[in-house]
């Protein structure tokens, strides 16, 4: 059973986008496909980017968790609001934390706004850092518009059917990549 780590990327106050970490938590749980954590940034609290994790000599212990649990995914769902047509500082922070952890890990985005694009504009950016960290980047899109409509402050779905339907998809696509990385890893050894 694959282990999905949802990483809700928003600190700000009143954040939105966690609702949305918090439904596709329960959404993997409750249809049985995996096991899921979320990995919130907001906990985390790291200091500012000043070193990758693996060239920091004494590293905090919060870093050595993230790096852990990122590496014991199977893969990797970020749930990231958008922020003046880009990613919080948080998130970026995280991803440039980490590089070995990163490679070939299937990451699926969710982009998360109170307006009707669903935090679509940061999609371009946030794809192309990982792109360049040489994640394994998941096709499928869950855009969430409006989200502060869609989920209560703990993730349940204002219209259950329409929204599960929309993140099925999502996940499916998810799950297909990790087995897919499954796969090829086996083949390679």
């Amino acid at each position: 059973m694959p282990h999905i780590a949802i990483i809700s990327s928003s600190v700000r106050i009143g954040r939105v986008s966690h609702r949305v970490a918090l439904f596709f938590q329960q959404y993997i749980s409750n249809n049985k496909f995996g096991t899921a954590e979320i990995l919130d940034l907001k906990e985390y609290n790291f200091p500012v980017f000043d070193e990758r994790l693996n060239h920091q000599k004494n590293p905090i212990p919060a870093a050595v968790d993230f790096s852990d649990r990122i590496k014991k995914a199977d893969g990797v769902i970020i749930v990231t609001p958008e922020y003046n047509g880009g990613y919080p500082s948080s998130l970026k922070n995280a991803i440039d934390l980490l590089y070995p952890e990163w490679r070939r890990k299937p990451i699926a985005i969710s982009t998360v706004s109170d307006g009707v694009f669903g935090g679509t504009q940061v999609i371009t950016s946030l794809a192309f850092s990982l792109f360049k960290m040489r994640a394994l980047l998941v096709p499928a899109m869950c855009p969430m518009p409006k989200a502060q409509e869609l989920l209560d402050e703990q993730g349940n779905p204002a219209d259950k059917q329409t929204l599960e339907k929309r993140a099925g998809a999502f996940i499916q696509e998810l799950l297909w990549c990790v087995e897919a990385k499954q796969k090829m890893e086996k083949n390679d050894g």
